[in-house]
C-alpha cells in the first residue's frame, strides 16, 4: 500500500486480523446487518453473498478501511454500497429495456423512468399483499374484487367482468371492510 493510502485506511492484513477477532456477538450483527441492507434483492442474491462480497473487497484492498471507523460500521457501509450499485445497475437496465422497447415501437423514446419502487417499499407491499390474500383466501367474491382493484378498475367494472351483482359487491365490500379493521386492531393492540 502506498504512503498516501496508508495515511488514510489500515491495509487489507489490519482488516483481516480485525474480522478475524470479531466476536459471536459481533458475527451475529453482522450476520443482522446484511439482512438488512440484503432486503429485497432478487432470488439467488442473498445476505451471505452481500456479506460475502463486502469481505472480499476489504481484503483484495479493492475498499480500503478508514482510521477511526470500527469494523462493523465499515463493513455495514461496504455492504449498503454493494447493495445500491446492484439497484443502480438494475435501474439503468430497466432503462434502457424502456429505451429500447420505445424505438423498436417506432415512437419517440420515453423519458427515463426515475420513479422505480426502492427495494424496501415493494417487499412491505409484497408482504402486505400476501396478507391481504391469506385474510380472504376462503372468500372467492372478495378476491375477485381485490383483483379487480389492483387491475385499475372500478366497481361497476369490476361487477361486470366477474360477474358479481351489485349488491353482491356492496355487501362483500363491507365484509372486507370489517375483516380488515379487525385485522388491524388485532395487529395495533399491545
Amino acid at each position: 500500500m502506498s504512503g498516501a493510502a496508508a495515511a488514510v485506511g489500515r491495509t487489507a492484513a489490519d482488516a483481516a486480523s480485525a474480522i478475524e477477532a470479531l466476536s459471536e456477538t459481533d458475527l451475529v450483527r453482522l450476520k443482522a446487518l446484511a439482512q438488512l441492507w440484503s432486503r429485497g434483492l432478487p432470488a439467488g442474491l442473498g445476505w451471505a453473498d452481500v456479506l460475502h462480497e463486502a469481505i472480499v473487497r476489504v481484503l483484495d484492498g479493492s475498499r480500503v478501511w478508514p482510521l477511526g471507523v470500527p469494523i462493523l460500521a465499515f463493513l455495514s457501509g461496504v455492504m449498503r454500497s454493494i447493495c445500491d450499485d446492484y439497484w443502480r445497475r438494475v435501474r439503468h437496465e430497466q432503462r434502457l429495456l424502456v429505451s429500447r422497447d420505445d424505438h423498436s415501437q417506432g415512437g419517440p423514446a420515453a423519458e427515463p423512468v426515475d420513479e422505480l419502487a426502492d427495494p424496501e417499499r415493494v417487499a412491505v407491499a409484497v408482504a402486505g399483499l400476501a396478507e391481504v390474500f391469506r385474510l380472504f383466501a376462503g372468500d372467492s367474491v372478495a378476491l375477485k374484487i381485490i383483483d379487480g382493484m389492483a387491475n385499475g378498475l372500478k366497481a361497476k367494472d369490476i361487477c361486470s367482468a366477474y360477474d358479481i351483482s351489485a349488491l353482491d359487491y356492496d355487501t362483500a365490500r363491507r365484509r372486507m371492510r370489517r375483516t380488515l379493521l379487525r385485522h388491524q386492531r388485532h395487529r395495533s393492540a399491545p
